[in-house]
């Protein structure tokens, strides 16, 4: 009986950390919009994939798993009971700002203010520069639903932007 092992080695672990990490942070930080949620959600990530019992096919597979399984993990968060019931900071009379990073880029920030449907699709194609038929396949939502809502997008964030981007 051949026993295929699907455990990787440590030294294989960090290269696909080091390959993927930089990919999760910004899928969990486009949903999150918070950097200790977003690490917290990087890390309940790698922990899933170092608990998955598969092997990928190739580079592009990986990518694939670890786009879908953050995109997951960060929805299930967003409708946690710990979410959903927490009071924003900006309600909140004094605010300690964090860190002092602010997201970079007027662009990015108001990608991130549009609607998650928008968002994700957006980024996924300029960013992470997937195909709408690839967009299609992982979210699991047909082809010409994904050019909608892009070309939604664009128009939203044209808008948000006051009509000189994507000119």
């Amino acid at each position: 009986m051949e026993c295929h092992s699907l455990l990787r080695t440590d030294k294989e672990f960090a290269e696909l950390y080091q390959r993927r990490a930089d990919l999760v942070y910004r899928l969990c930080f486009i949903y999150l919009k918070n950097p200790v949620d977003v690490e917290d959600a990087v890390q309940s990530v790698f922990l899933k994939l170092i608990k998955a019992p598969m092997a990928f096919n190739d580079l592009e597979h990986e990518k694939a798993w670890l786009t879908v399984t953050t995109r997951n993990y960060c929805k299930d968060i967003l409708k946690s009971w710990w979410t959903s019931r927490r009071v924003a900071l900006e309600t909140l009379p004094d605010i300690v700002s964090w860190n002092g990073e602010e997201p970079s880029g007027k662009v990015i920030t108001k990608l991130l203010s549009l609607p998650e449907k928008y968002k994700t699709v957006l980024y996924l194609y300029y960013f992470e520069e997937y195909t709408v038929k690839e967009i299609a396949e992982m979210l699991e939502r047909k082809e010409s639903t994904i050019q909608t809502q892009l070309s939604r997008g664009r128009k939203r964030l044209k808008i948000d932007l006051g009509g000189n981007y994507f000119e």
